[in-house]
């Protein structure tokens, strides 16, 4: 089970690496606080939590739409930090998604 306080941890740990100017390290940070985000939220709301991506997927569809298209529309560049360098204008992108998320579902020290 995903608590507030791992979620405000990986966000640290993202931000530490986003100051540092590993950008593509800090976006898969960033990705790994916005499916504990969701994973949080869907927990709160259907008493499930998702085992794998198609799940997360399938749950925020049918719980989260707003959810569900925002992962859908980044989706892909999650995927391609396995094998490309992120540049600063897209890490920044998703630390946006992320903090945005953080302060609507008031997840916060």
């Amino acid at each position: 089970m995903i608590t507030k306080q791992q979620i405000l941890v990986f966000k640290c740990s993202a931000d530490a690496l986003y100051k540092s100017k590993d950008y593509t390290s800090a976006t898969i940070l960033y990705f790994k606080t916005l499916f504990a985000i969701q994973d949080f939220v869907l927990l709160e709301e259907s008493g499930e939590s998702p085992k794998d991506h198609t799940s997360r997927f399938r749950q925020l569809e049918k719980h989260f739409p707003s959810l569900y298209q925002e992962l859908d529309l980044e989706f892909s560049t999650y995927r391609d930090t396995y094998s490309k360098i992120i540049d600063k204008t897209t890490c920044e992108r998703i630390k946006v998604l992320v903090e945005n998320d953080l302060n609507k579902f008031k997840i916060e020290e």
